[in-house]
C-alpha cells in the first residue's frame, strides 16, 4: 500500500509538472497570439487609413476639371466688361458669347456618355481636359470675335466632357458610407474655380482693356497641366473594367480602395452580378438609348429624378446670378468696374465656403434634408433679391440687402442643389445605363443653363431684372415640391442598392396598378 501510495503521489507531481509546463506554453502561445493580433490591428488600420487617402486623391483629381469650368463661368463675368469694351461686341453678342459654352458643352455631355464606356472614365477625363485646353489657348490669343467664338466652342465641348464624367468616375470607386460627400468633390471645384475667376478678374482689371482679358482666360489653363500629371496616379473605375470583362484588373483597382480582402471579393462578386457578367450576351444585344427613350417604371423614375434635378439645379438661376453678378450689382446701385468685380469676389468666397459645409453634412444628414434646406432657403433669397431691386434700387438698404440676397442664393444652393444634383444623378442609375444616362441629365443642366444665359439680358430689359428673379423665386418653389416627390434618400446605400430602391418603388407602382385595375373589374362586374 505505502508503495502504490508512492508511486500515486510521483504521477500525481508529475501530472502537476506536466500541467504547469502546458499552462506555461498556453501562456506563450496565448501572448503570442496577442502579439499576432495587435500586429493585424495595426495592419488592418494603416491600410484604412491608405485607402482613405487613395480614395480622396482620386475624387480630388478626378474633380480637376471642374476648376476650368468654375473659372470659366467666374472669370467671364468680368472679362466679359473689357472683351465688350476691346472688340466693341454688342449685347446680343455677349449674350451668345457667354451662353454659347453651356449649349455647346451638350455635345461634350452626350459624347462623353458614349466615350467613357468606350474608352474608360480615366482617359475620358484626359480628352475632356485637353480638349478645353485647345479651346483656351484659341480664345485667349483671339483676334476677333470670330476666333473667340471658335474657342467658346472647344472649350464648350472640353467642359462637357468633364462635368458628366467626374461625378461618375468618383461615384464608381468610393464607398458607400463617404460617396455622398466624394461626389461632391465637383462642386466644390466648381466653385473654388468660380472664386479664382473673380479673383482673376479683380488683380487683372488695371491692365489696358485689349491684354486684362486675354490674361483672365489665359490662366484658367494652369489647372490642365495638373490633370495631366493626376492621370499617372488616379486608376481606372472596377466598374468599368468589370463590364470590359477585365476581372482581374478590376480586383487589383478595387484592394486599393477597399480596407480588406474579404471586402474585395464580396464587392467584386457584388459588381459582376450587377453588371451582368452571366448574362453579357443579352446586355450585348441591348440599345441602352432603346431602354431610355422606352423605360420601365423604375428606369422611368431614375431618368425623372436624374434629369429634373439636374434641370432645376439651373432653372432656379444659379449661372445667370453667377455670370451677370456685375450686371446686378449695378442694377442695385454699385457703380465703378473695380467696386463690382469686388463685390463678386464676396459672392464667390461664399459659395467656396458653403459647399464645404455640404462635405460635411451631406454623409451624416442625408440628401433629401439637404435639399429642402437648400431650395426654400433660396427662394427666400431669390424672392428678397427682386424686392430689393424693385423697391430700394440704388439705395445703401437696397445695395446691402441685394448683396445679402445674392450671397444667401449662392450659400444655401452650395449646401444643397448644387453638390446634391451631381451625387444623385450619378448613383441612382444602375451600371449599364450609368454614363449615358448621367449625360443625359447633364445635357439637361447644360441647355437650361445656356438658354438663361444667352436670355437674361433680352429677358431683363423687358420685364426687369427684379421680376426676372421674381420669376426664379417662384421656379424655385417648384423645386421644393420637386424634392419632396421625386427624389428619395441614397444615404449610406451601395450603388447597387440604390438600384433595387427603384426597383422596389416600380414594383409598387406595379402592384397598385393591378389593385386598382382589379377593383375596376370588380366593380364593372357589379354593375
Amino acid at each position: 500500500m505505502g508503495l502504490v501510495g508512492a508511486q500515486e503521489n510521483g504521477n500525481g507531481i508529475q501530472n502537476g509538472l506536466s500541467e504547469i509546463s502546458l499552462g506555461s506554453q498556453n501562456k506563450y502561445r496565448r501572448m503570442d497570439s496577442v502579439v499576432a493580433d495587435e500586429e493585424e490591428d495595426e495592419a488592418s488600420l494603416n491600410r484604412k487609413a491608405n485607402t482613405k487617402k487613395y480614395v480622396i486623391a482620386c475624387a480630388v483629381f478626378a474633380s480637376l476639371n471642374s476648376v476650368l469650368l468654375g473659372y470659366d463661368v467666374g472669370v467671364m463675368s468680368g472679362a466679359i466688361i473689357f472683351i465688350q469694351e476691346d472688340l466693341k461686341i454688342t449685347e446680343v453678342q455677349q449674350e451668345v458669347l457667354i451662353g454659347i459654352l453651356s449649349i455647346v458643352s451638350l455635345l461634350g455631355s452626350l459624347l462623353g456618355g458614349k466615350t467613357s464606356d468606350a474608352i474608360g472614365r480615366k482617359w475620358t477625363i484626359a480628352l475632356a481636359a485637353a480638349v478645353f485646353q485647345t479651346g483656351g489657348a484659341v480664345m485667349a490669343l483671339a483676334p476677333s470675335f470670330k476666333v473667340l467664338m471658335i474657342g467658346r466652342l472647344l472649350a464648350g465641348v472640353g467642359i462637357g466632357f468633364g462635368v458628366m464624367i467626374a461625378p461618375v468616375y468618383i461615384a464608381e470607386i468610393s464607398p458607400a458610407i463617404a460617396r455622398g460627400s466624394l461626389t461632391s468633390f465637383p462642386e466644390i471645384f466648381i466653385n473654388l474655380g468660380i472664386l479664382l475667376g473673380y479673383i482673376s478678374n479683380y488683380v487683372f482689371s488695371g491692365l489696358p482693356a485689349h491684354i486684362s482679358w486675354r490674361v483672365m482666360l489665359g490662366v484658367g489653363l494652369l489647372p490642365s497641366v495638373i490633370i495631366a500629371v493626376a492621370l499617372f496616379v488616379i486608376p481606372e473605375s472596377p466598374r468599368w473594367l468589370v463590364v470590359q470583362n477585365r476581372i482581374d484588373e478590376a480586383r487589383t483597382v478595387l484592394s486599393k480602395i477597399n480596407d480588406s480582402d474579404k471586402e474585395v471579393e464580396e464587392k467584386l462578386a457584388e459588381i459582376q452580378v450587377a453588371a451582368g457578367i452571366a448574362n453579357a450576351e443579352k446586355y450585348a444585344s441591348q440599345a441602352v438609348w432603346k431602354e431610355m427613350l422606352h423605360p420601365n417604371p423604375p428606369v422611368r423614375r431614375m431618368l425623372i429624378t436624374g434629369c429634373g434635378i439636374q434641370i432645376f439645379q439651373q432653372i432656379t438661376g444659379i449661372d445667370t446670378t453667377v455670370y451677370y453678378s456685375p450686371t446686378i450689382f449695378k442694377n442695385a446701385g454699385i457703380t465703378g468696374n473695380t467696386q463690382l468685380l469686388a463685390a463678386t469676389v464676396a459672392v464667390g468666397f461664399t459659395k467656396t465656403m458653403f459647399i464645404l459645409v455640404a462635405i460635411f453634412l451631406i454623409d451624416n444628414l442625408g440628401r433629401k434634408p439637404l435639399l429642402f434646406v437648400s431650395t426654400i432657403g433660396m427662394t427666400v433669397c431669390l424672392f428678397g433679391l427682386s424686392l430689393s431691386l424693385a423697391f430700394f434700387g440704388h439705395e445703401k438698404a437696397g445695395i446691402i440687402m441685394a448683396i445679402i440676397s445674392v450671397c444667401g442664393n449662392v450659400a444655401f444652393f452650395s449646401i444643397g442643389l448644387g453638390p446634391i444634383c451631381w451625387v444623385v444623378s450619378s448613383e441612382i442609375f444602375p451600371m449599364r445605363l450609368r454614363a449615358q444616362a448621367s449625360a443625359l441629365g447633364a445635357v439637361g443642366s447644360r441647355v437650361s443653363s445656356g438658354v438663361l444665359s444667352m436670355s437674361f439680358l433680352s429677358i431683363t430689359r423687358a420685364i426687369t431684372v427684379a421680376g426676372t428673379f421674381f420669376i426664379f423665386g417662384i421656379i424655385s418653389c417648384s423645386a421644393v415640391a420637386f424634392v419632396y416627390y421625386c427624389v428619395p434618400e441614397t444615404k449610406g446605400k451601395t450603388l447597387e442598392e440604390i438600384e433595387k430602391v427603384f426597383q422596389d418603388e416600380g414594383d409598387g407602382e406595379w402592384q397598385r396598378n393591378e389593385v386598382e385595375m382589379g377593383d375596376a373589374v370588380r366593380l364593372m362586374q357589379k354593375s
